[in-house]
């Protein structure tokens, strides 16, 4: 056992000099400043190398080195900020595609149910939409092998490969005999925008979930569609979305703005990292008002758009104060296949405002628990006039220095109790099983989503059904407490019923209608429209 150990340490203890050194010879410049840090840096590698020394003579059992030096480069990177972190390669891989915004495969969103591959939702336009896989239908097999009780990584492993190449699977659908289906792997689309889709005759809805490469162009669609259907309005989502690129929360920012105004501006140590993003004016829109959502999940270039529409006076800013997280990352690929992201930058709003809160150098579990105290936002209104005051375009007062503050406070209400919840988050996902078999089993009651939307409904022979469904996979709840929720669970099983049918725009459409943040925000377009009649 010393002898492994005797040959994997000095590897892993040159891979670690080697990460430390190459920092300072290859960045000379950043530590022009600091005559002293080479000697630091030479002392603690030779501590390092007596630690690594110590424990391969003392420490009594086997050790995984890959796991602990993983474990020391984050610990290094922790104490710099919150968001400079290192990325173990079997990571990296995973987050490159999703900000990427594609990987190869068959493309299907999936779960394990009852021990079988099962889909949730085709990709739209992927291999497997193309070949008419329906959400609910059960891969058996791959390639010729049973598929029962197989594991989501060895799905991973099965399904994707290069773009091109061939899997055969059998597919079990409610209502038919097992099948083949031949599907031909290609490249998949990471989907930024999850939801486009018309409230009512005016009023236009995008959730957008991050910033990767493909977010301008899928923005930029969805805006087309719903002018197309004669949107008016937007209510654009951004609650729970923690970022992404810089350069595309500036191109989305552009979309709503039509003057050659700042959106943002980034400030760093070296020169490369300072930026000014302008607005073209040829590339916004001015045709509609504007509503954006935030909440304390909104962060980064999330709070990079939600600020410029703010600052810039273009539309209204509602819900929850955002993450507050005003920091610009550069991610760097390490010789490992890892990498490391680093803050290079703070970035401004274009009234000049960081938003970024206050934290405590490698103290990162208490500047995460802030975000889920429940009297978050009344501390945040308390310490307001503490904050640094900056002005809107127009002269409105806004605030620094604790994310981007809405114009309007929208508190998300949840009014389900514990035994709707615990069917919600079931991992037999009983009410996605239940609506996909209905759709399936009911097909001439789904003829056009508008009469869907506005006429259809749950009776209650299809609830005491749903119910007879969770008695037959064994999920025992109060039927008098889901009574209590029974608006609740009607909207639910309705929603997985057009996302089976029509798809994820009109599934979303039909939950926003017991959003309480959407219905609320949308009583507040004639302030919205204000702003839109003084940019005109």
């Amino acid at each position: 056992m010393f002898k492994k150990l005797q040959r994997v340490w000095p590897l892993m203890l040159s891979a670690t000099c080697g990460f430390l050194l190459a920092a300072f010879l290859l960045t000379p410049k950043l530590y022009s400043s600091n005559q002293n840090v080479y000697k630091v840096l030479r002392e603690k590698i030779n501590v390092l190398q007596q630690i690594i020394s110590y424990v391969n003579h003392f420490y009594f059992d086997t050790v995984d080195m890959d796991k602990v030096m993983d474990g020391a480069f984050h610990g290094l990177m922790e104490e710099l900020d919150p968001h400079s972190t290192y990325i173990p390669a079997k990571e990296q891989e995973n987050i490159d595609e999703v900000f990427k915004g594609k990987f190869q495969g068959i493309g299907i969103e999936f779960d394990i149910l009852d021990g079988f591959i099962t889909v949730i939702s085709p990709v739209p336009d992927s291999p497997s939409d193309i070949v008419g896989l329906m959400p609910g239908d059960k891969i058996i097999a791959i390639n010729g092998e049973d598929a029962y009780k197989i594991t989501k990584d060895e799905v991973f492993k099965k399904l994707r490969g290069r773009k091109g190449t061939r899997v055969d699977v059998r597919i079990s659908r409610i209502g038919t005999q097992p099948f083949n289906v031949i599907i031909i792997r290609d490249n998949i689309p990471i989907y930024s925008v999850g939801a486009a889709t018309m409230i009512d005759e005016e009023t236009g809805y995008i959730f957008l979930r991050r910033f990767s490469a493909t977010t301008e162009k899928e923005v930029s669609a969805a805006i087309d569609k719903l002018l197309d259907q004669g949107m008016k309005r937007l209510l654009f989502d951004l609650r729970g979305n923690s970022g992404g690129f810089l350069e595309q929360a500036a191109a989305i920012s552009n979309q709503f703005i039509t003057t050659t105004d700042t959106l943002v501006y980034t400030i760093g140590k070296i020169k490369e990292s300072n930026q000014v993003f302008l607005a073209s004016p040829k590339k916004g829109h001015d045709d509609f008002s504007l509503i954006v959502m935030i909440n304390r999940g909104s962060a980064s270039a999330a709070e990079i758009v939600s600020g410029a529409v703010q600052d810039l006076d273009r539309g209204l800013v509602v819900g929850e104060t955002s993450f507050g997280k005003g920091l610009v990352q550069r991610q760097l690929p390490l010789d490992s296949g890892s990498a490391v992201r680093v803050t290079i930058a703070r970035y401004h709003t274009p009234s000049g405002r960081l938003i970024q809160r206050p934290y405590e150098d490698g103290n990162d579990l208490a500047y995460y628990q802030e975000l889920y105290a429940t009297d978050r936002e009344s501390k945040i209104d308390s310490l307001k006039e503490l904050r640094p005051k900056y002005s809107t375009k127009s002269g409105r007062v806004v605030y620094g220095g604790g994310g981007i503050t809405p114009d309007i406070y929208i508190p998300y209400k949840n009014s389900i109790n514990v035994e709707t919840g615990k069917v919600l988050r079931s991992a037999k996902r009983p009410i996605f099983n239940f609506s996909s078999e209905y759709a399936s089993t009911h097909p001439n009651e789904f003829s056009s989503f508008t009469t869907f939307r506005d006429e259809w409904k749950v009776s209650t022979p299809i609830f005491n059904d749903f119910l007879y469904h969770l008695q037959q996979d064994s999920i025992n709840v109060n039927k008098d407490s889901l009574l209590v929720n029974t608006e609740f669970i009607y909207n639910r099983i309705k929603s997985e019923i057009a996302g089976s049918v029509w798809g994820k725009d009109e599934a979303a459409n039909i939950r926003l209608k017991l959003d309480n943040q959407v219905i609320e925000s949308l009583k507040h377009f004639n302030e919205a429209n204000a702003f839109l009649k003084s940019l005109n």
